[in-house]
């Protein structure tokens, strides 16, 4: 889904900022350097363990923040002014972030010996038990909750999935039903409605849900886009189906039309995408610079490059805050065959952030149509330092220094990273069948490709398609048009991919000069015209 990339790395960064910003903090840097000063005086001291602990658990470091308390239990037993009742709801709820639910529970009970009417620790319990399958004891301490506060969401929602597993789904319907009538003005209650849906194979209200928070307050707005990304991967025709209806009550809402325009977009509708990204602004509805930057995306993929030339331009030209637009003008500058434009572009984009690795791949990749091969080399060798675990990355590097610099031995070192990095065996972009063919292995290549076209959720095609690319490069061409039908089926239109892309022997060029190629392409052209 990496073309959705503007607006949902957007949100998602300001999801996780929160965290990262105050572990960058000074003051919490200097909190933790005093707490670090305090412990090598002792280091047996409880109090100062559990504080560290605390901040580590604000800062999402679980494991670290579970060290400390375990010693911080382990030290205060030995003290009397240590409160333990504090420590162990701490460790409990770092168990749960850990997923370690049956560990926790030890913490649980013993909070609720002690103060039986501790609400939050009976939502913890029984989320706790939820967690471990344990349903009916889960469903007695969510009705416990509601003991405690009548008004209780949380008890609610808790109910509804219960109920969910017990295969009540009118019952959890009702639940969910009653938890949105008590704060119906706020969005997140729609998304947790949504959450609940979604477990009982209620697409299409999770899909209602989830426009609903948008239109109830911008909280969680961001939240509401990633969860309907994710579902789309699963129910794309739902999604669309769910924001049509959504623009047919509100016809003039721009925020609606860029989010089915973005969806179709990932999803390589190229068509669908760019007549709601036209809708937007010949009707006016918005100015927001990215949805020329939008279009020229959608062009570029559909190989329209005049017209992407002419959007992207536009866009530049809207906004200082434009480092990938000048990155997506180099690529579209090397379609057209403008090398030196192309470098420029990508040269300018550096300017706005040195350290962007897309600018320096697009600056490699430009200086390798001037034949500056060694200079093309040193620029991805700085990206690889940048992203270590990046498999296209460390594949070009390698057909670089193989193809064009005559290093072997260093290309072979690339491909051999791949096969090191942390990726799943059966995910496509681990790209590891690419670098096992290149090693002459590609036996293992092939049973990579097979295990990945057998098993992954193949919504769009893009598995396909590299399925396409890698049996193109191996020869077997026969499987490789089968591979390209099935891609384009599901609806793999970046036409740009098909027929021009040759970088990285990551393509389909191999096969582009046999007569099935464009037959093909004919047949499926609804897709690019």
């Amino acid at each position: 889904m990496k073309k959705i990339c503007l607006v949902v790395l957007l949100f998602s960064a300001m999801l996780s900022a929160g965290a990262q910003s105050r572990r960058d903090d000074p003051m919490t840097e200097a909190l933790m350097r005093t707490y670090q000063k305090l412990l090598d005086e002792d280091p047996r001291d409880p109090e100062v363990l559990f504080r560290r602990a605390d901040e580590y658990y604000k800062l999402n470091d679980y494991v670290r923040a579970l060290d400390d308390i375990n010693n911080a239990i382990k030290f205060g037993a030995e003290t009397k002014d240590f409160d333990m009742r504090l420590a162990r709801q701490l460790r409990a709820n770092i168990l749960m972030m850990l997923h370690k639910d049956e560990q926790a529970l030890a913490d649980l009970n013993y909070e609720l010996e002690a103060d039986p009417m501790s609400y939050v620790a009976t939502y913890q319990r029984a989320t706790a038990l939820y967690n471990l399958e344990r349903y009916a004891e889960s469903k007695a301490d969510f009705r416990r909750m509601q003991q405690l506060n009548p008004r209780s969401q949380e008890a609610l929602f808790g109910l509804a999935r219960v109920a969910v597993k017990e295969n009540n789904l009118g019952t959890a319907n009702e639940f969910c039903d009653q938890a949105v009538a008590i704060t119906p003005s706020n969005s997140q209650v729609y998304l947790r409605r949504a959450d609940v849906r979604t477990m009982m194979g209620s697409y299409q209200g999770a899909v209602e849900d989830y426009l609903m928070a948008i239109s109830t307050d911008q909280e969680n707005t961001p939240k509401a886009l990633q969860e309907l990304v994710v579902l789309s991967r699963n129910n794309y025709p739902t999604v669309i189906s769910g924001l049509t209806s959504a623009i047919r009550q509100a016809p003039k809402s721009g925020v609606l039309y860029f989010m089915r325009a973005m969806i179709a977009q990932g999803h390589c509708n190229y068509l669908a995408a760019i007549a709601d990204y036209d809708k937007i602004i010949d009707d006016r509805l918005d100015s927001y610079p990215g949805i020329n930057a939008s279009l020229a995306e959608c062009y570029y993929a559909l190989g329209k490059y005049d017209t992407a030339q002419l959007n992207i331009d536009y866009a530049i030209g809207a906004t200082h805050d434009n480092a990938f637009y000048y990155v997506l003008k180099s690529r579209i500058e090397r379609a057209l065959g403008n090398a030196d434009a192309a470098l420029s572009a990508a040269e300018k984009a550096l300017e706005k952030n040195e350290n962007y690795n897309d600018a320096l791949v697009a600056k490699a990749l430009a200086e390798l149509a001037l034949d500056e091969s060694a200079d093309a080399s040193v620029a991805l060798s700085e990206a690889a330092m940048n992203a270590p675990e990046d498999a296209y990355l460390a594949l070009l590097r390698g057909w670089v220094l193989n193809d064009y610099r005559n290093q072997p031995a260093n290309a072979e070192r690339c491909y051999e990273r791949v096969l090191d990095m942390d990726y799943d065996f059966d995910n496509v972009h681990s790209l590891r069948g690419f670098a096992l063919m290149h090693l002459d292995r590609a036996d293992e290549g092939d049973r990579w490709m097979e295990r990945v076209l057998e098993t992954a959720n193949d919504y769009d095609g893009e598995v396909n398609y590299y399925g396409a690319c890698y049996y193109a490069q191996s020869g077997n061409k026969d499987r490789a048009f089968r591979c390209m039908e099935a891609a384009l089926e599901k609806g793999y239109a970046n036409y740009h991919n098909w027929t021009r892309n040759s970088d990285a022997g990551i393509n389909v060029a191999p096969i582009r000069e046999d007569a099935r190629f464009n037959a093909l392409l004919e047949k499926y052209s609804r897709l690019f015209k």
